[in-house]
């Protein structure tokens, strides 16, 4: 059985175009077959509900924020069920590991009810799943002033916003344990990812990947602001790893102490820590997912 789970909010105005567009397509699968969220927080309890009536796979029509938090419930249920993605959110990073960066919604949905589902890792950060990305610092700021942003949409709220974050904000004392060559310092951003992309147009992990049971971890040193616009230009091009200021590696699990409860962006979605140190670990084919012809890597 396949169930919809609709987010019409989702991007600004994208969610519900995807929506009327796919009116009829949704007919195929039957008006029960198509659950919207309300509020924020929906997700969760349609995710259940999905499953109640049987629900092998559940396509999410939505961004970021959306399918992470219905793969967080699928995988809290350890329910056997596909998620597959209709993107529709404003940066849309997951959807491009997915191979689904540029679809339509029609084509979404077909490869969604007909694709080839393939099991890829997920990322858990202070007790949270993740499908794409976590961050502190900088990467948290900007989506904190993002949320502020409402005559841009897509790729373009991020790039504003970071442009503006690169001359005020201030950067944050870390700690880190089991990442090689890591110990402490202040950081402008610390970044975790499973996917490449994070805000949509940052190539923030290029070699970063779902299949190989670790997430990539990147270390951004706080640095003068002529340095961090080259920061910035280089993970927009993905040439920042190996920059002095950047340390990166490829970890299974380790964890980060900071001087207080860190502010952190799970998925684009904000969240405070429960404490100083954070627990991250990778989770090896942890969920099953539909994907585009190849583009699982």
């Amino acid at each position: 059985m396949i169930v919809t789970i609709a987010n019409p909010a989702a991007g600004r105005g994208k969610g519900l175009h995807a929506i009327r567009a796919l009116e009829s397509a949704f007919r195929g699968i039957g008006a029960n077959g198509v659950l919207t969220t309300q509020t924020g927080g929906d997700e969760r309890r349609l995710v259940k509900e999905a499953l109640s009536r049987g629900a092998k796979t559940i396509i999410v029509l939505g961004g970021d924020g959306t399918c992470s938090k219905v793969a967080d419930e699928i995988l809290r249920a350890r329910a056997d069920c596909r998620l597959a993605l209709i993107p529709s959110g404003t940066g849309n990073d997951f959807a491009k590991t997915l191979g689904l960066g540029a679809a339509r919604p029609l084509e979404a949905f077909q490869l969604a009810t007909s694709g080839n589902a393939a099991h890829i890792d997920v990322g858990q950060a202070d007790g949270h799943y993740f499908l794409n990305s976590c961050g502190f610092g900088f990467d948290a700021s900007v989506l904190e002033a993002s949320n502020r942003v409402r005559f841009l949409r897509g790729d373009a709220v991020y790039i504003y916003s970071a442009l503006g974050q690169l001359f005020t904000y201030r950067g944050i004392e870390v700690s880190a344990n089991g990442v090689p060559g890591v110990t402490r310092g202040r950081m402008l951003m610390v970044t975790v990812s499973n996917g490449r992309s994070l805000g949509g147009a940052f190539k923030i992990a290029p070699h970063a990947s779902v299949l190989d049971g670790k997430l990539d971890a990147c270390f951004f040193s706080d640095t003068n602001v002529v340095e961090r616009v080259k920061l910035f230009v280089g993970a927009m091009r993905g040439t920042h790893i190996g920059m002095p200021s950047v340390m990166s590696a490829s970890v299974q699990h380790f964890s980060l102490t900071f001087p207080i409860s860190p502010l952190m962006e799970i998925d684009g979605e904000l969240r405070v820590a429960r404490s100083r140190t954070v627990d991250l670990q990778c989770l090896p084919a942890a969920l099953s997912v539909i994907a585009a012809p190849g583009a699982i890597v």
